[in-house]
């Protein structure tokens, strides 16, 4: 199964949405649309459901024309952030309605009902509402009736946010189990950069209703191809050449970068030394798995993280240095 995006635009008056926006994803892929609000990422994925028609541009699946295809013939599966489901039906008719309405017989819409309940481990809660039900149950109901009908395509718009952090990393392990176990084309909408670097086997990063990057979540995080990947990305440090010049002169073995270039340096891959010279710390935030600590050195200021509790407090004088091959150089744009 073979999805290709290619230019779709959508203009709202004098607002641009998506400005040629061109990619293709192959199952068994799960693809994370990840950008901050306002990029185009629920525009595009409500553009691959057929909820929103295109200005221009053509959507593909597996070179069959779907641009024009209306949603309820396209097959695909959808899940919403708020769940959706109906309030006056069980957890089990839920799962089994677009079964029904598709005109599946009653004992093929009761074994496809009962194997989905397993799957999502809600046998026992399968006569319940959805007010009976805790949120990432509700997601969880929302899933199975989303595959229920084997859908050729799932589109998940931002389908975690709404839960608390403990249940939302529960529920994404599930979720990329279940799509692995399946081999089904997936497309997430997500704010989370974490999300998309713990789900995604590809992550198309947009900005301003363009794709700023696309690739897998170690490219995009490793190796980013501008500021803004970087900077959305998760913590890096940014500093400028001529800072790196006089400063941190190891940044540049093996590279050659541009005028106006800037190294990316992600906080793990800053060394310090307790007890030794050249910059001071400023503050320790204990995370928990790590330790965060802003230190000022006489390039400016720097962000690093020590696995576990840091043996630092403020005012102390570290070294510091930069793990070889931790550096990425990136443009401003």
């Amino acid at each position: 199964m073979q999805l290709e995006i290619s230019n779709l635009r959508k203009a709202y008056g004098a607002t641009v949405a998506l400005d040629g926006v061109s990619f293709t994803a192959t199952a068994p892929q799960f693809v994370c649309m990840l950008g901050p609000s306002g990029c185009g990422k629920t525009t595009l994925l409500r553009m691959i459901a057929g909820l929103v028609a295109p200005d221009s541009g053509r959507l593909l699946l597996n070179s069959e024309d779907l641009t024009r295809v209306p949603a309820r013939r396209r097959g695909f599966g959808i899940v919403f952030q708020s769940y959706s489901l109906f309030p006056n039906m069980t957890v089990a008719e839920n799962i089994g309605y677009g079964l029904r309405i598709r005109g599946d017989e009653a004992q093929r819409v009761r074994i496809r009902v009962l194997e989905l309940l397993d799957v999502i481990r809600l046998s026992e809660l399968a006569d319940r509402y959805p007010w009976q039900l805790s949120g990432g149950q509700q997601q969880r109901v929302a899933l199975a009736r989303a595959i229920a009908a084997e859908p050729r395509l799932l589109l998940l718009d931002e389908p975690l946010s709404a839960l608390d952090a403990k249940v939302r990393t529960d529920l994404r392990t599930e979720i990329r189990n279940l799509q692995q176990q399946l081999g089904l084309l997936t497309i997430m909408v997500t704010h989370d950069q974490e999300e998309a670097l713990t789900l995604a086997d590809r992550v198309v990063c947009m900005r301003q209703g363009s794709i700023a990057q696309a690739g897998s979540p170690e490219d995009l995080y490793r190796r980013p191809a501008n500021r803004f990947v970087a900077d959305f990305m998760g913590l890096s440090n940014m500093i400028p050449l001529e800072t790196v010049q006089k400063f941190a002169a190891q940044l540049l073995e093996g590279h050659v970068p541009s005028d106006g270039a800037t190294a990316c340096v992600r906080p793990e891959d800053i060394v310090l030394v307790s007890g030794g010279a050249g910059a001071t710390v400023k503050s320790v935030q204990f995370l928990g798995n790590i330790s965060r600590v802003q230190v000022a050195w006489p390039g400016g200021e720097l962000v690093a993280e020590q696995p576990g509790m840091a043996a630092l407090a403020a005012g102390a004088n570290v070294g510091l240095a930069f793990k070889p091959g931790g550096c990425a150089w990136v443009s401003a744009s």
